[in-house]
């Protein structure tokens, strides 16, 4: 079977949304080692590899937008979607205390190697689906761990994360602190400009609409805590989507 660095939903789906997941999958595509980076299994299952329950969140909320998804198909171990070809952090040696044995050598011929198998064709359909129409609101999903090793817990449920254009994520960071029962970051756990991620190269650069959602991923365990949080995020992007004007 041949193997393919993306997947995509919906493409035929009529609404403004391109629902996004960077951090969808712990693959390690056949051609990187043979399948493996040499990381345990546990940690593969780890935020080190992916962002749990991001991908379940993200297929049910295009489901409900009624707009296409796409979302990758490797580790960001192999390769990080969210970062400019020219970040240090592209390729990881070391994450969160883990060393990734697959990615020690790893030299300027392997890097690019794995940009031209994963990174450029998941980023070439991503802006293929964005300019399907004029109108595209980029809409990313990631999940974050609760703690970092060494680290204070972090207190948030959901995280909204911008850059320079809030037009979207202000009115949805107001909104969602309506929720009596949410504890809600911006630019919360991280910040939320870095040049040439993916929200940057998509949106902020061709100037679409955006915003960039983080849950945490003890709350997103199983399929029914993906969909309930789907099936709550999605009348409220519509709602600040329309009331927006953008």
């Amino acid at each position: 079977m041949t193997y393919e660095p993306f997947q995509t939903i919906g493409e035929d789906r009529p609404g403004r949304w391109l629902v996004t997941c960077d951090h969808a999958a712990n693959t390690v595509p056949p051609f990187v080692g043979g399948g493996t980076l040499g990381v345990h299994p546990e940690d593969m299952a780890r935020h080190i590899a992916f962002d749990p329950g991001a991908a379940g969140v993200t297929t049910r909320l295009a489901e409900l937008l009624d707009s296409p998804a796409i979302l990758s198909n490797f580790s960001r171990l192999v390769i990080d979607p969210n970062r400019g070809e020219d970040d240090p952090t592209l390729l990881m040696r070391l994450y969160d205390g883990t060393i990734i044995p697959g990615n020690a050598r790893a030299d300027a011929e392997e890097l690019e190697r794995r940009l031209a198998r994963c990174y450029r064709p998941y980023h070439d359909a991503l802006a293929r689906l964005a300019a399907r129409r004029e109108d595209t609101v980029i809409l990313a999903i990631h999940s974050y761990t609760e703690r970092l090793k060494g680290r204070p817990p972090r207190p948030w449920h959901i995280g909204i994360l911008h850059a320079a254009d809030q037009r979207l994520a202000r009115p949805l960071i107001w909104r969602l602190r309506q929720e009596p029962d949410l504890c809600v970051g911006e630019n919360e756990p991280y910040g939320g400009h870095l040049p040439g991620d993916s929200i940057d190269r998509h949106a902020e650069i061709p100037g679409r609409p955006s915003t960039l959602i983080e849950l945490r991923n003890d709350l997103i365990v199983d399929q029914s805590q993906q969909y309930a949080w789907a099936e709550r995020l999605a009348p409220i992007l519509q709602e600040v989507l329309e009331r927006s004007g953008v």
